[in-house]
């Protein structure tokens, strides 16, 4: 099937933002041939058996599996538990967010169509408590999500619950309680599952945390919660065909990396604000913001020169936030580009059937659609942005469905690997994690970390004087 997908960036052109904010034709040519390099590359790369986070469309295998495992285990359970942070639980979130009831936990079990569901990913003592006096111990499915199993917060909240959950219901009670999808062969999780013999899913090899939402760490959790899975992935296939074209205007990933790269280094938009007009795609927005920062946030190039790359990535919601944020998007520091996304068709529709004869200056919302209210203070937002010489776009969908999600995680992945191109960073990898996550294990006493926690003890001796106890 073909994209649904449209993208409106006339207000990013000096025509409507002025010269000194806004591109022209001249300035996006220069960057066609690149574009088009890049995208042949990653297709290149891709057929040769890289860029493997671009075959996930295509297991449908998988998600027959993952439907058959969520269809037989949903009736079984009241509460699922997802315990994982950044990429092993953000896409998972926004699909659910997207295409579950924005309050699919507080309705019966058979209006929500699988169990209630929570996420354990910061290990906030006191939200993962309140997790679990909230959940039906003996009927909670628990899907702990990590590749490795190094991952300091996921173990540790996950091993919480493990106890919690033997100590409720019993050890082999409690295995059958437990999903790992975790790496196929290794790592910490992957040992701890074959010795306890818990049903495993694969995070695909070769494939970033950030990039697997259309793997089993995206769809199981949203398969129990009665997302199509299999929707997901058709609307992903048909964004991959759009993104094939070389065309740098007919490829719509590719135009919104090249308007992204070329607003931060040719005009200082070193911000870009992801405002959706719709409260189940903030979730997206929110996924799309670990995405762009992780993967094009990057202290070298690819020939090793420092180049300290990256746009700051904002989430933001029309039309909540501008009652908050676009005063400042307005008239503060002209430094960001916004992208807003359209939705022409709201899956539900509330009518102003009447206001109060009393008071006249409310009689235009008479008979208006909150569908339309909200999409017309998208076009004003856009309006007043344009007028204020901030350059914006319009992503527009039809409505919202699993196809349309599908998509805009697709589209926005490619967008990042293009953009990383364009960049000359390698948009895969995170460098810059590894340096706080090694310190954590350190500071927590973990086995062969002393050297860098007498480090970090001595650079900072009054918390040195709390730490040393706790993890000695």
């Amino acid at each position: 099937m073909p994209s649904r997908i449209t993208i409106d960036y006339a207000n990013v052109m000096a025509s409507a933002v002025g010269g000194a904010d806004g591109l022209t034709d001249v300035d996006i040519d220069a960057v066609v041939g690149t574009a088009a390099e890049e995208t042949r590359r990653i297709w290149s790369e891709y057929a040769a058996g890289e860029q493997r986070w671009m075959a996930l469309p295509d297991n449908t295998a998988l998600a027959d599996e993952l439907s058959y495992f969520a269809e037989a285990e949903a009736n079984e359970y009241h509460d699922l538990i997802l315990v994982g942070i950044g990429g092993s639980s953000l896409g998972a979130i926004a699909a659910i967010q997207a295409l579950g009831h924005p309050f699919r936990n507080l309705l019966s079990k058979e209006q929500r169509g699988g169990p209630r569901f929570f996420v354990l990913d910061n290990p906030d003592p006191e939200k993962v408590a309140a997790t679990l006096e909230t959940v039906d111990l003996e009927r909670t499915l628990v899907n702990v999500v990590t590749k490795s199993g190094q991952t300091a917060e996921t173990m540790a909240n996950f091993l919480v619950v493990k106890n919690a959950l033997e100590q409720h219901v019993g050890r082999e009670r409690a295995r059958q309680q437990i999903v790992a999808t975790t790496d196929p062969s290794e790592g910490l999780l992957r040992q701890l599952a074959d010795q306890e013999g818990y049903r495993t899913f694969p995070v695909p090899p070769g494939v970033d945390g950030r990039q697997t939402v259309l793997s089993a760490v995206g769809m199981l959790p949203a398969a129990l919660c009665g997302v199509d899975i299999h929707g997901l992935l058709r609307g992903a296939a048909a964004m991959r065909d759009a993104c094939r074209s070389s065309d740098l205007r007919a490829n719509p990933a590719a135009l919104l990396a090249a308007i992204a790269f070329l607003a931060d280094t040719q005009k200082g938009k070193s911000m870009l604000v992801m405002m959706p007009y719709g409260d189940s795609l903030f979730g997206i927005a929110d996924w799309f913001r670990q995405l762009w920062a992780e993967s094009l946030g990057k202290r070298l190039s690819l020939t090793g020169e420092e180049v300290f790359a990256g746009q700051t990535p904002i989430k933001a919601l029309g039309a909540i936030d501008q009652h908050s944020q676009i005063q400042l998007y307005t008239e503060g520091p002209n430094d960001k580009l916004i992208f807003l996304t359209s939705i022409e068709h709201y899956r539900s529709q509330v009518t102003i059937k009447s206001t109060p004869g009393s008071l006249p200056d409310l009689a235009y919302l008479k008979g208006a659609e909150l569908g339309t209210l909200l999409d017309r203070e998208r076009l004003a937002t856009a309006w007043a942005l344009t007028k204020a010489q901030r350059p914006n776009l319009t992503i527009s969908i039809p409505t919202i469905d699993a196809g349309i999600a599908g998509e805009l995680f697709f589209m926005h992945q490619f967008q990042t690997v293009l953009a990383g191109g364009l960049y000359g960073v390698n948009p895969f990898g995170q460098p810059g994690v590894e340096a706080g996550k090694n310190a954590t294990y350190a500071l927590m006493g973990r086995e062969g970390y002393k050297s860098l926690r007498d480090e970090l003890l001595a650079s900072d001796p009054v918390s040195g004087q709390y730490l040393a106890g706790p993890a000695a």
